[in-house]
């Protein structure tokens, strides 16, 4: 029986792969030594991390003027390194609230600097973007800041805003799911552990200009300078995360690019919705309309009771990961890039056949 990984992060990662890491694990390349063994200051890492920021690059079509840094601490690091970085203090940033990570990011700005909310669809516990003709920006703002797909609730902006100062996002579980114009950002950041590879490394994609504007007391590990001027070779980066992500970058040009990663994505997502819509009230996804995620689908059975009948009888059907997360309950079908459609149409059967049974 084939097992379909439906976890958040970290996730599930393209076959094809694991099984050149399978292959490469004891000995990258006759070097007779593992990825996890040689050094990152060494000719064979070099290579490895040099592919991978140009693979990375000509995936998203990232402009000459911008850095792309291989870092760790997760994207909660970058809540912090942000407006370290691109304020002073008694600085105003805007930020949107639309879940739980934006929260997050806007909770560790306010230590540092004034934060003004945009907008917030709190209100509707955060089940839509709000319209981007409603926001109260600031007039004197360093920077505008969002989140593109909420991991938890399952909402993902349908635009990309329109602003005057650099527009920062945290892109962590959409990020190479369709084509981007990376032109349109100051700065791009994820982690690793979604569409991209193993969980330990965030990207960060930065306009030049951006960097060296850190406050004086910012520590040398969280500045961006730091980590642009060595190549984000500062210090022993996460080498294994890097190589697979490499291997990722490999795989989606191999496999038509993100153009074709938006097709695949688009047909996988209205499988499950439309599985959910024509259940007849059997199921029921929070988020409604273009707001939508195409990367994470949460979703409610009628009678809760029927909650660990329903993952009792997935995971037998080797349908894992399928619940939702803690501070929303539920369910949650996270359908990221290397999720075949082969699962997710598993997933729909498998809805389906259990409605027939406890509708």
């Amino acid at each position: 029986m084939t097992t379909y990984n439906f976890s958040s992060g970290p996730a599930v990662l393209p076959r094809d792969v694991l099984l050149q890491v399978q292959q490469e694990l004891t000995d990258w390349h006759g070097s007779g030594m593992s990825v996890m063994e040689m050094s990152h200051r060494g000719p064979e890492f070099t290579q490895i991390i040099t592919e991978a920021e140009a693979d990375l690059r000509a995936v998203l079509a990232i402009p000459a003027n911008y850095k792309v840094l291989f870092l760790q601490g997760g994207a909660h690091f970058q809540f912090g390194m942000i407006p370290l970085n691109l304020t002073q203090p008694g600085d105003t940033v805007d930020y949107v609230n639309t879940g739980s990570w934006s929260k997050t990011a806007i909770k560790e700005a306010q230590r540092y600097a004034n934060v003004n909310i945009v907008a917030s669809s709190e209100d509707r516990n955060f089940s839509y973007v709000p319209d981007e003709a409603g926001w109260q920006r600031s007039a004197n703002a360093k920077y505008l800041h969002y989140c593109s797909n909420e991991t938890i609730g399952g909402v993902e902006f349908p635009f990309i805003p329109q602003s005057d100062v650099p527009l920062i996002c945290d892109m962590s579980s959409n990020i190479l799911s369709q084509p981007l114009d990376v032109s349109r950002y100051g700065l791009i950041y994820a982690g690793a552990q979604k569409n991209i590879g193993p969980s330990g490394m965030t990207i960060a994609i930065i306009r030049e200009d951006l960097i060296g504007h850190a406050r004086a007391e910012v520590p040398t590990m969280l500045n961006y300078k730091t980590h642009a001027d060595a190549s984000s070779l500062y210090n022993t980066p996460p080498s294994f995360a890097i190589y697979v992500a490499g291997l990722v970058f490999k795989w989606l040009q191999k496999n038509g690019g993100l153009d074709a990663m938006a097709r695949h994505n688009a047909t996988k997502a209205a499988l499950v919705y439309d599985a959910i819509d024509g259940s007849g009230g059997f199921y029921r996804a929070p988020v409604s309309g273009a707001c939508r995620s195409r990367m994470n689908v949460p979703f409610w059975l009628k009678d809760a009771a029927l909650d660990a009948e329903f993952l009792q009888g997935a995971e037998a059907a080797g349908l894992v990961q399928l619940k939702g997360h803690r501070s929303v309950g539920g369910m949650r079908a996270s359908i990221y890039n290397a999720m075949p459609l082969e699962g997710v149409q598993a997933l729909v059967a498998y809805m389906a056949d259990f409605a027939r049974r406890h509708g």
